[in-house]
């Protein structure tokens, strides 16, 4: 397979072989629920997930934290089910059991053994179609999510990347926070969080991903048992891009805190699923801060000392995404990892990369790539991100030979048109914004 697989929904029934001997089908239910398996050779266990197309950036005002609210109710009880019959339905067959909120999906799943598919898919597909949002675990529920919100707060990594993302993405949905806020929690009534249900998790509009022991015609079967008495339907079409205005101008966001290390982002929008300059990003990024012989690893720690982590990160949308660089360092060298990266950033714009560290870059890598699908987990996420995402399921051999055609002229172009944006700076810490902003030159 030499490229992506289209998943196209009018097409009830898709089936390819992968490059690594794996069988992968995809069918389209007559109620418009997708199920997409990946049989493994030689596994003995089976992950699978009901994915669902709405995320956090779904939410309308009074609703804002609704979709990851959601995602615990579910948890609590269905009309033949209690929260603790769930967990003991996993607990008694030694599997696992969880659920993501992420910006665009949300999914429910887990591992199982083979033998054990049948209660897997009958749990948890009641979960998803027959909760009942119970007032009274509802208000519990609340409390719950505050606690974690409340942890999250605590930890100023969280903070300056929920600071970064607001300031990258500053009057879009994408921006907002996907736990929701304090406030918004508080705030949110049990109607709203019903209504949100009611709106996106009808069968049409829910894929299901399974990969490792698993045969596709029974799996279908057990996944049609969960959606009994659902009226036909084609599926649910898939989201349609947002644009996300450019900053106009460089953006510093600092939270002070009496904290002993400082957590700083510093970076700007980035490429989305669709670019096809993809590949060349993840060359730029495991050469810029993708692992310890990076370039940031190697002069912020390594020569310097300035900080104990530092990295670069890529995470991509349907219509957006973002780049940047991370680190935690003592409050009196932010200006100075500020500085350095904004050097490694201009040297990469005039220079680009060596041959040498593109072949590091593509071994890095491929090797992750390939190491990454030995998991039953990582594959049952490739199909439904698939489904959900791009629409089209690209092969392991088709991702490495996209990387392998990439040449250091792709990284420099890209380098000169991503490194160049208005840069977005995010700081929690020991900091006060007039000064820090004095000393790396960026307005408040």
């Amino acid at each position: 397979m030499n490229h992506p697989v289209p998943l196209p929904l009018e097409a009830p029934d898709t089936s390819f072989l992968t490059s690594g001997g794996a069988f992968v089908r995809r069918t389209v239910l007559p109620s418009g629920v997708r199920v997409l398996t990946e049989a493994m050779p030689g596994a003995s266990s089976t992950s699978l997930g009901f994915w669902v197309g709405v995320g956090s950036r779904d939410e309308r005002d009074g609703q804002y934290g609704s979709t990851h609210f959601l995602e615990h109710l579910l948890f609590k009880g269905t009309r033949t089910r209690s929260a603790l019959d769930i967990a003991i339905s996993f607990d008694s067959v030694g599997g696992e059991h969880n659920a993501a909120t992420a910006k665009e999906y949300t999914c429910y799943y887990a591992r199982v053994r083979d033998a054990d598919v049948p209660m897997a898919v009958s749990v948890i597909g009641d979960m998803v179609t027959g909760s009942v949002l119970d007032d009274a675990a509802f208000d519990i529920e609340r409390g719950v999510i505050l606690e974690e919100l409340a942890m999250a707060a605590d930890d100023p990594a969280d903070v300056a990347g929920e600071a970064f993302f607001a300031a990258a993405f500053d009057g879009h949905a994408l921006g907002r926070p996907i736990g929701g806020t304090p406030e918004s929690i508080r705030a949110v009534q049990r109607d709203e969080v019903l209504a949100h249900y009611r709106e996106h998790y009808a069968p049409n509009g829910i894929v299901v991903t399974a990969a490792g022991a698993i045969d596709h015609d029974r799996f279908c079967e057990l996944v049609e048992a969960v959606f009994q008495g659902a009226p036909n339907a084609a599926p649910l079409a898939r989201r349609t891009p947002q644009p996300v205005a450019d900053p106009a101008i460089p953006k510093l966001s600092v939270v002070h805190r009496p904290t002993e290390q400082v957590s700083m982002l510093r970076g700007s929008q980035g490429l989305d699923l669709r670019d096809e300059r993809r590949p060349v990003l993840s060359v730029l990024n495991a050469v810029l801060g993708g692992g310890m012989s990076s370039r940031l690893f190697q002069e912020v720690r390594e020569r310097r000392g300035l900080a104990y982590a530092v990295s670069s990160f890529a995470p991509a949308y349907l219509d957006n995404g973002a780049f940047g660089v991370y680190a935690g360092c003592a409050p009196d060298n932010v200006a100075g990892v500020v500085e350095i990266v904004d050097s490694e950033f201009r040297r990469m714009v005039d220079d680009g990369i060596t041959s040498d560290e593109l072949r590091r870059a593509k071994g890095q890598i491929e090797g992750a790539l390939t190491l990454s699908l030995e998991d039953s987990d990582a594959r049952m996420t490739r199909l439904g991100r698939s489904e959900l995402g791009t629409g089209e399921f690209t092969d392991l051999a088709t991702a490495l030979e996209r990387v392998d055609r990439v040449t250091t002229d792709d990284v420099l172009e890209l380098a000169r048109d991503l490194l160049t944006r208005p840069t977005i700076t995010s700081v929690v810490g020991a900091v006060q914004q007039d000064e820090l902003a004095a000393a790396i030159g960026i307005g408040g």
